[in-house]
């Protein structure tokens, strides 16, 4: 009886050390650029470094104390959020919407895929020079327009107009993985479900708002949470578009934090603002994430 225990001991001992061994290179990874990162950033917080002397000065919680005084903070926060909400939005509509149109299996829809997802191949830079030369003040867009006798439209230079425009372009140059992974989410849906709800005399709309909606409620929550995240910490698109203007009225949390550590050597200031945008970041995904769970549930019952 002793040697069948001792055998599953063994066998245990040996299964929990191959899953150790599977486990342990992405957990030093995951340490190694995330944990030990995020502990430095909070630790550089607290100090006045330049980014440059050999050691940072002590101040304690100064820099968030700061941080509450700081109108150009406040303006970006605004900023950052106006875009994460209305880029958000944008990014979902679009990408549900061309998924929808793109979902059939037929050589043209995989070339128009293709032809959706590509600009987010693109780097962000890349497509921020790319659209400041069509879209600014001596850009194609207002070339044709002067020509045809028509007055300059301030695309990038009226703050209005900017904040616009770059959201704009955000939705353009992403919304192509949200058709990747809304077409992934369309896949799954029971096509049963749906041939009941058509030979039950339902429309198209009404097949779409009572059974394809509800079967996407995890693709939904997925691609909210992924374009939130991604839209708040915005920065290499502002960089090459608008370079924060004008006047500073285009600058997100994400592009305050590089100017602050880098332009101006207060990278202790820089590191406070990114961890409160973390911390931020991290709030709202989870409220999201459990009010859309919330809602799935709804559905369900």
């Amino acid at each position: 009886m002793r040697r069948p225990l001792v055998r599953e001991r063994v066998r245990r001992r040996h299964e929990g050390l191959a899953t150790t061994l599977m486990v342990a290179p992405a957990t030093v990874l995951y340490v190694v650029m995330l944990i030990v990162p995020v502990c430095l950033a909070f630790w550089l917080s607290l100090t006045d470094w330049d980014g440059f002397s050999a050691d940072p000065a002590f101040v304690g919680a100064a820099n968030y104390l700061d941080l509450l005084d700081d109108p150009e903070l406040r303006r970006a926060a605004l900023v950052t959020l106006l875009i994460a909400a209305a880029g958000t939005a944008g990014l979902n509509l679009c990408g549900l919407g061309f998924a929808l149109l793109v979902n059939g299996s037929s050589r043209l829809n995989t070339f128009f895929r293709i032809v959706l997802f590509y600009p987010h191949v693109l780097s962000a830079l890349v497509v921020g020079f790319l659209w400041s030369a069509i879209l600014g003040t001596t850009g194609a867009v207002n070339n044709l327009v002067t020509t045809w006798g028509g007055e300059v439209l301030p695309f990038l230079s009226d703050p209005a107009w900017a904040t616009v425009t770059m959201i704009a372009v955000l939705v353009w140059a992403g919304f192509g993985v949200n058709v990747v992974l809304y077409l992934a989410g369309l896949q799954a849906v029971p096509h049963s479900l749906i041939e009941a709800a058509r030979i039950d005399g339902a429309t198209r709309w009404q097949v779409f708002r009572n059974v394809t909606l509800p079967a996407l409620g995890p693709s939904v929550t997925v691609n909210i949470v992924l374009s939130l995240v991604t839209l708040l910490k915005t920065y290499d698109l502002v960089v090459s578009l608008t370079a924060g203007g004008p006047a500073g009225q285009t600058q997100t949390v994400a592009y305050l934090i590089l100017w602050n550590s880098f332009h101006d050597a207060r990278l202790g200031f820089g590191s406070a603002q990114s961890v409160i945008l973390m911390l931020v970041t991290g709030a709202l995904a989870f409220v999201v994430t459990k009010l859309r769970r919330r809602g799935e549930l709804a559905v369900h019952q």
